[in-house]
């Protein structure tokens, strides 16, 4: 049986490519997942360039296998994603997955470098098989691209401008999906809340989408990333009336600084993002509320982070990521004067990193006493005998539980809180 190494960088949109390249290298070449590259026909890394440490590994990742390639030069290694589109020569792009079982054809048959990094908008959705089902929860991308040209992003330059998929296709792929059992489903874009299309013959927007999916057998629906930009009042009020809809969401905010938010073009001010978190929160009480932030963006003095510091804590922040800011070739952050020293980059991520840990670590805390719905995805990693499950909120509980409850909801009273997740019994 030939075998495939799949390595994947970067966000929930490249995990979800990695499944559909899985796939369609299975239907195409028979080929099956293996955890170790030594043992592999075919080798893929899915890259990420948004970051330059995620960057940096794919690099380091390929000068590791580069001896496989002159003990067997069988051996095809493809490099796909962000890296692919924005460092050429390398294999296909992020809008050109589904062509790889036949550049793999082409390059066996001339032994010459294949490179398709092209933007053929949606077509690579029709080209993929439908998805294997492994649990009670799936990934949907409903669109792909980004047109906001933030001054520090590659985004737009590696995976093109918004495309949104079609109403119907979006209606099958989801209605296929419960059939084979998925009960929760995350709807993925680089900026989900941009959707548009038609429903019924008249114009839609992600709002309208909600409504129309939530009528669908799906029993959680949950969406990333989503854009201040977009985040309309509709959308608000999508979480007020929706019950399907999760409590969760994920709105990158970046800076909690004016100055630099424009130096960002991220077109929206501190002031417009605090409103949105209000009336969302007036909307849906029990929300729970997530960020991105890059500290040391060229130009942030003290005063500029101390205003991020503040954001994240008037807005009441829970688990976040943040980034130190690292230039990325070709965008106009990256020839921006008064970069930031590391030191002091690393000091401030510190500093935000630990004030976010302890806003999460609050929440939390409050969730002990409280019974969650929690869609259990399979074993306890450290505890075999054990469940663990995700809740509304998209916090990771531990409780005793057996196989009969793998990838089925349960309702669970949250005993205790951890670090970096929840334990709890079976209410």
């Amino acid at each position: 049986m030939k075998k495939l190494y799949l390595r994947t960088f970067g966000c929930q949109m490249n995990e979800y490519d990695s499944e559909k390249i899985s796939d369609l290298l299975r239907e195409a070449e028979g080929l099956e997942l293996t955890a170790q590259p030594d043992d592999a026909d075919v080798i893929v890394f899915n890259t990420c360039s948004v970051r330059e440490k995620a960057q940096e590994k794919v690099f380091a990742d390929l000068g590791r296998v580069r001896h496989l390639k002159q003990q067997r030069p069988e051996v095809m290694i493809a490099v796909g994603g962000c890296v692919a589109s924005q460092e050429g020569p390398a294999l296909f792009g992020p809008q050109t997955l589904h062509r790889l079982p036949q550049l793999l054809e082409r390059r066996r048959s001339s032994g010459k470098p294949q490179v398709d990094i092209s933007f053929p908008e949606i077509e690579k959705f029709d080209h993929l098989p439908p998805a294997r089902v492994a649990g009670g929860a799936a990934f949907v991308s409903i669109m792909e691209g980004c047109s906001k040209y933030c001054s520090f992003c590659v985004v737009p330059y590696t995976r093109g401008e918004e495309v949104s998929r079609p109403f119907e296709d979006l209606v099958a792929e989801i209605d296929g999906l419960v059939q084979r059992g998925v009960k929760e489903v995350t709807l993925l874009g680089q900026n989900v809340n941009a959707w548009r299309g038609t429903i019924d013959g008249a114009p839609a927007d992600f709002a309208e989408l909600l409504r129309y999916l939530s009528e669908l057998e799906v029993e959680r629906v949950r969406y990333t990333t989503s854009h201040p930009r977009e985040f309309t009042q509709r959308l608000i009020d999508a979480h007020r009336d929706l019950e399907k809809l999760a409590p969760h969401v994920h709105l990158p905010v970046q800076s909690g600084s004016d100055r630099v938010l424009a130096a960002m073009k991220r077109g929206y001010t501190a002031l417009e993002y605090r409103s949105i978190v209000r009336r969302l929160r007036q909307a849906r009480p029990d929300v729970s509320l997530s960020s991105d932030f890059i500290v040391g963006f060229p130009g942030e003095t003290e005063a500029d982070f101390a205003a991020t510091l503040k954001l994240a804590a008037d807005a009441g922040c829970d688990a976040s990521f943040c980034f130190v800011y690292s230039p990325r070739p070709g965008t106009p952050a990256a020839d921006l004067a008064d970069q930031v020293g590391h030191q002091e980059k690393i000091e401030r991520l510190q500093r935000l990193q630990r004030q976010l840990d302890q806003q999460a670590a609050a929440i939390s805390d409050a969730m002990v006493g409280s019974t969650q719905r929690v869609l259990v995805e399979g074993p306890s990693k450290k505890r075999p005998a054990e469940v663990a499950g995700r809740t509304a909120n998209n916090r990771v509980v531990n409780f005793p539980g057996g196989a009969a409850l793998h990838h089925s909801y349960a309702d669970v009273r949250i005993t205790a809180a951890l670090p970096h997740s929840l334990r709890g019994e079976l209410a």
